[in-house]
């Protein structure tokens, strides 16, 4: 009879099972104890016997206590003859009386996964200190996605937990900004978003192995581990020598079970100098006159994952003295920064954006970042703040400068107060810079020469053009160095609306869109895409990357 690959995988795996039963059988005839199978049996687990010993030293002795009846503890050992086997037994009889019982691997994996259900050992504590130097040699290893899938591939060993350690390494090692390990039908899936694209690591754990790695996240996180069909958030650390990693958890029940995202906020990857964030000259002019005004509301706008904070972090870093008081309320505290007054809205808690600024301006602050502004009551609040001898940093979602206006008038914000509050509104967004050792120059045709002239040539006067006449374009490859995607680390693009008197007469009218993009141009705006163009010509980035973030390339328009 024809059997299919799933049945044949199926029988192959019973069959490694029963030759797994039938060694622990001769391992148990071997040392004169009893053999018992804790899967097919089903033997009850109590949470007392479970309780004796952590979970790290049942694991590191290879034995798990599953019960305890009148005074006397059942404890399975895959081998009673092991050094730390014998450490742990005794320890367990200063308090009871033992029967040892022999098992297979299976079986131990089976009783181990109980722990999640008991209570968590002292390892489980919020923060996961990782070898310096099996990190190091992780790094060592891994240098490209395919190295992390290898590891992944070749990894053998009872503690399923030490799956984590090698996906957390291999996350940092590569420079990701998030993790994410996605069910599907069959297997697990390991994705890690890489300078804003998400990349396919590993997809073949097992349901075991990928319900293990869920759980230890979870116990991390401090989540609810019998909690599988509602959403839940958490955070955890991992600890370095020079500096912590904090971790936040979003996990969300799916078709084939729980899908979790790892967020990862490493300090080394935050660029909080405002000169590093890929200004031209005569933007960074404009941006460093504004934020040095005592008084107005300054807007970053573009969606998530854009950048837009770390934007307003280094606002506050270029404008940090002693002597003036600098206040924060955000969603969440994303980074710590030295000397400023950070808080955090709590909904449970009433401390929403709004009151929290409401709060705040009792302090008496000079310089007030406002994580975001949602909703009328907020809006109306950082306005009358900018309008009364503060300077008030936020962000908005809009997908340019010019809509963020339309977007306020939207939030019923009176046209009289959001005329004279604004000082400046950007929009930015993050695109990945060509990796330095491997990207190749890029043979340009008539066309595009002729286009690239035309864009010069419509730029303002503020922008200085002599700084791309020696142009050349590049195009992605791929080598060790970036991990084999052509891109490595990435840069902003940015767009600048500064609302002078004739934009704040113009709020006044009740404007179209078309109607401030119209001014924002006479005005001297260079858009995003000009902005990342002028970038290709500096060989920062491609045209390709230029386009996949801002959309078709307008290279005329007139």
């Amino acid at each position: 009879m024809f059997q299919s690959k799933k049945d044949i995988e199926e029988e192959l795996k019973n069959q490694k099972r029963d030759a797994e039963e039938n060694d622990a059988k001769r391992r148990a005839d071997k040392n004169k104890l009893p053999y018992l199978n804790l899967i097919s049996n089903k033997v009850p687990t109590e949470i007392k016997a479970m309780e004796l010993i952590p979970e790290s030293d049942s694991k590191k002795a290879l034995l798990a206590p599953f019960r305890i009846v009148n005074k006397v503890a059942s404890v399975a050992v895959f081998d009673p003859e092991l050094e730390e086997t014998k450490k742990i037994i005794q320890k367990i009889k200063e308090k009871l009386d033992v029967s040892l019982y022999t098992v297979s691997m299976s079986s131990l994996n089976h009783a181990w996964s109980y722990y999640k259900y008991i209570v968590p050992d002292k390892e489980i504590s919020g923060k996961v200190e990782i070898d310096e130097s099996k990190l190091k040699e992780l790094q060592q290893k891994i240098k490209s996605l395919e190295d992390l899938n290898k590891l992944l591939t070749d990894f053998d060993s009872p503690y399923l937990s030490q799956i984590l350690e090698i996906i957390l390494s291999g996350a940092i090692a590569l420079g990701a900004s998030d993790i994410h390990l996605e069910p599907a039908e069959e297997n697990g899936i390991l994705r890690l978003r890489i300078d804003g694209l998400l990349h396919n690591a590993y997809d073949k754990f097992n349901q075991i192995t990928y319900k293990s790695i869920v759980t230890r996240i979870k116990l991390l996180s401090n989540l609810k581990i019998n909690i599988t069909n509602e959403s839940q958030d958490g955070r955890f650390t991992i600890a370095l020598s020079d500096r912590d990693i904090e971790i936040r958890t979003s996990i969300i029940p799916s078709d084939y079970g729980e899908t979790v995202v790892l967020r990862l906020l490493d300090p080394l990857s935050l660029k909080v100098n405002l000169e590093e964030l890929g200004w031209r000259p005569d933007d960074l002019e404009i941006v460093e006159s504004e934020i040095k005004k005592p008084n107005g509301l300054i807007l970053n706008t573009g969606p998530t994952g854009s950048g837009k904070t770390t934007t307003l972090y280094a606002f506050l870093r270029k404008v940090f003295k002693p002597e003036i008081k600098i206040i924060t309320v955000e969603d969440p505290i994303e980074y710590h920064l030295a000397g400023i007054s950070q808080t955090q809205i709590d909904q449970d808690a009433g401390y929403t954006f709004a009151s929290g600024l409401r709060s705040i301006l009792r302090q008496d602050p000079n310089i007030i970042l406002v994580g975001e502004i949602r909703d009328k009551e907020t809006a109306e609040i950082a306005l009358n703040a900018a309008l009364t001898g503060h300077l008030v940093f936020s962000t908005l979602h809009t997908n340019d400068a010019v809509g963020a206006i339309p977007r306020l008038m939207d939030l019923d914000v009176p046209s009289n107060i959001l005329g004279p509050s604004l000082s400046l509104i950007i929009a930015q967004r993050l695109v990945r810079k060509l990796c330095s050792s491997c990207k190749k120059e890029k043979e340009l045709d008539e066309t595009t020469k002729n286009n690239i002239e035309k864009l010069l040539k419509r730029l303002p006067k503020r922008v200085d053009t002599s700084l791309y006449k020696n142009y050349k374009i590049w195009s992605a490859v791929g080598c060790d160095k970036c991990a084999g995607l052509g891109y490595k680390g990435r840069t902003s693009v940015f767009e600048l609306f500064v609302v002078d008197e004739k934009i704040e007469s113009a709020i006044y009218g009740n404007p179209t869109e078309i109607q401030l993009k119209d001014l924002a141009r006479a005005q001297g705006m260079v858009t995003m895409q000009e902005d990342g163009l002028l970038k290709v010509l500096q060989g920062i980035t491609s045209l390709d990357e230029i386009e996949r973030l801002t959309g078709p390339l307008i290279w005329d328009i007139s």
